[in-house]
């Protein structure tokens, strides 16, 4: 039994209609596994979660920082993807609270789970605002995601690696990077490509991922560590 009780004291915001806050963590898998589960499944949810967190972020960076458009909106950007609201998910323990199907209860693999855990963070925020308005809204999302602004700032991490990369190099060497794949393996449905990101003909690193554009991301950051340029 999940004890939701100990979710509200955590997150500092008490339910008026609990069936609110519970059906924030229903996946679609649990519902077709248990089609008579009195709940929805939470896509509705989600969906209005991403527009309230959207704009409280925006309403955030505009009264708060005076930069021009583009740069607040790769703010945005870094502070709203699902890799910041897995992470703010995860450190909430909302993984406890998911109603899922057994088959994606076993599932292991990280990245689905990711994705799971920061839609049902997006819920979570269209059920504080559906039960209790703008305000509970606005201060869980300035209480748990807003603290990792300072961090992507001055981390420099809304912007992607690659781009990061090629910022550096070009200012410390003159050269633009370029990738190769130097490796595929695994079946069509599960291949994996090692890529390698060079400096003119310097091999700086290399990595591995589901796709090309995954393996050339995770090459960049690997060459930005070696450079000591992140």
């Amino acid at each position: 039994m999940k004890d939701f009780s100990r979710l509200e004291k955590k997150i500092q915001v008490k339910f008026k209609n609990p069936d609110l806050l519970r059906q924030a963590f229903v996946h679609r898998s649990y519902i077709n596994e248990n089609p008579q589960f009195e709940l929805q499944h939470n896509e509705r949810l989600e969906f209005l979660g991403d527009a309230v967190l959207e704009l409280v972020v925006t309403e955030y960076l505009y009264n708060d920082y005076p930069n021009p458009e583009g740069e607040l909106t790769n703010w945005r950007a870094s502070l709203v993807n699902s890799h910041m609201l897995a992470k703010s998910a995860r450190e909430l323990g909302l993984e406890t609270y998911l109603f899922l199907s057994k088959g994606e209860a076993k599932d292991t693999n990280v990245k689905a789970r990711n994705y799971i855990l920061a839609n049902a963070f997006e819920a979570l925020i269209g059920a504080i605002y559906l039960d209790g308005g703008y305000k509970p809204s606005k201060a869980f999302i300035e209480k748990i995601l807003i603290p990792q602004l300072p961090n992507i700032l001055s981390n420099k991490l809304y912007q992607d690696p690659k781009s990061q990369f090629q910022e550096m190099a070009q200012e410390k060497t003159g050269v633009t990077p370029h990738y190769k794949v130097l490796k595929e393996s695994g079946p069509d449905h599960a291949k994996k490509f090692q890529v390698g990101v060079y400096l003119s003909d310097e091999l700086v690193a290399t990595s591995t991922g589901t796709s090309k554009q995954e393996a050339q991301v995770k090459a960049a950051a690997s060459a930005l560590k070696k450079k000591n340029w992140g």
